[in-house]
């Protein structure tokens, strides 16, 4: 029997991905399933970034690229930060990686070991808490309260630091709630790191141009006292509708640079030329695409959130970013889990339960709406339907 080393037991998975094959497998039985579960945005790329890639394709950019991006691309990423940040990033600081997930990895493959603790966001994206317990360190939960608009809270963070904590996983705007953590809340955090200057800082902030309700997103890039130790997160996926073109990029500090470097040559090599060229494009290109995709997932927010809150014994905040709602089910009776497999299988409604996103998801679902305002309405019919007709069990 082939035996691979223990670590392996541990590591996790990204429920979304099941459910959408499921869904898939139910929908080529016939079944017609509206999906509210996987969180990719259901508009195509944009045209001229297709055309961006195509033409690098024409060109002969054909081969392998420097491990950390080529320089155009990471000189984009520089500009971009800059224009929605104000904070200058030298592009020799910026890593191109095929999409988000890898700095995750790397950061905590970094810092990850036995008897290191690693914090992170709970319910929060599974993929932290999969990669640390991989590592063999403990994770840690901070706990995203409903209570708190689903934004970290500073003082209960920063409570959880000890001397064993290597690496502290923050995410604004918040995958699976859409949290927004404000300023205030920030600045807390920044302040009081000052007394932990041993624990390094991943900022993921991927969903950082989907804010809503004049609510403004805080980079953490903006903080110089924390520069060194942080590790910044962004990519094209969710901005640009680039999920299947695998183009992320983050910003690390000097001494863990050549580190990030190394593991990109010693797993992918590097990321797709064509694709490298295309997320200049998105970058330098007209941002119309981008605002017109916002302003309508702020539309389906609305559409959702109202939808969710005249369900019976469902309630749910409003969120501030991302394309998610994080609807709290708790007073139907169902275990989270339950409901959402049974919604899928016997209402046609896919959607995410809560603790696929930590032990705090429990008595929560997670909704999508990246999808059509004519489909987010069906699901909410079949969900309304389903709630009134069928008991718990």
């Amino acid at each position: 029997m082939l035996r691979v080393v223990p670590s392996f037991d541990r590591i996790g998975d990204e429920n979304a991905f099941a459910v959408l094959a499921r869904a898939a497998a139910l929908a080529a039985q016939g079944r017609d399933v509206v999906n509210l579960g996987i969180g990719q945005p259901d508009f195509p790329t944009p045209a001229h970034i297709v055309e961006a890639g195509i033409k690098a394709l024409r060109d002969g950019h054909h081969g392998y690229t420097p491990a950390v991006g080529i320089p155009p691309l990471r000189e984009a990423v520089a500009r971009d930060i800059h224009r929605r940040h104000g904070v200058e990033v030298s592009p020799d600081a910026v890593m191109v990686v095929p999409g988000g997930k890898v700095t995750m990895f790397m950061a905590i493959l970094m810092f990850g070991a036995p008897g290191a603790e690693i914090l992170y966001p709970d319910p929060g994206f599974p993929i932290y808490r999969s990669m640390i317990e991989f590592t063999g360190a403990t994770p840690v939960p901070v706990p995203i309260r409903e209570d708190n608009g689903f934004a970290f809270s500073a003082e209960e963070t920063l409570a959880l630091l000890t001397e064993r904590t290597r690496l502290l996983i923050v995410n604004s705007p918040a995958n699976p709630t859409g949290g927004v953590t404000p300023k205030a809340e920030v600045d807390a955090l920044v302040e009081g790191l000052a007394a932990h200057p041993g624990v390094a800082v991943l900022s993921d902030e991927i969903y950082g141009t989907m804010t809503y309700d004049g609510e403004a997103h805080v980079s953490l890039l903006a903080y110089p006292g924390i520069r060194d130790r942080l590790i910044y997160l962004d990519g094209a996926s969710k901005t640009y509708a680039m999920t299947g073109w695998r183009l992320g990029w983050s910003v690390w500090p000097k001494p863990l640079h050549d580190a990030a470097r190394k593991l990109a040559v010693n797993s992918f090599s590097c990321v797709n030329a064509a694709t490298q060229w295309a997320g200049i494009a998105a970058l330098d290109g007209p941002q119309d695409d981008v605002a017109a995709m916002v302003a309508a997932f702020d539309r389906r927010r609305r559409l959702v959130v109202e939808g969710l809150n005249r369900l019976p014994n469902v309630s749910c905040v409003t969120p501030k970013g991302a394309f998610y709602a994080f609807p709290n089910v708790a007073r139907t009776g169902w275990k989270a889990k339950a409901l959402a497999t049974a919604l899928l299988d016997e209402a046609g409604v896919a959607v995410i339960g809560g603790p696929d996103f930590g032990i705090h998801g429990e008595g929560y679902l997670r909704l999508s709406y990246a999808n059509s305002a004519e489909n987010i309405a069906r699901a909410l019919d079949r969900m309304r339907q389903f709630l009134s007709e069928r008991a718990p069990g």
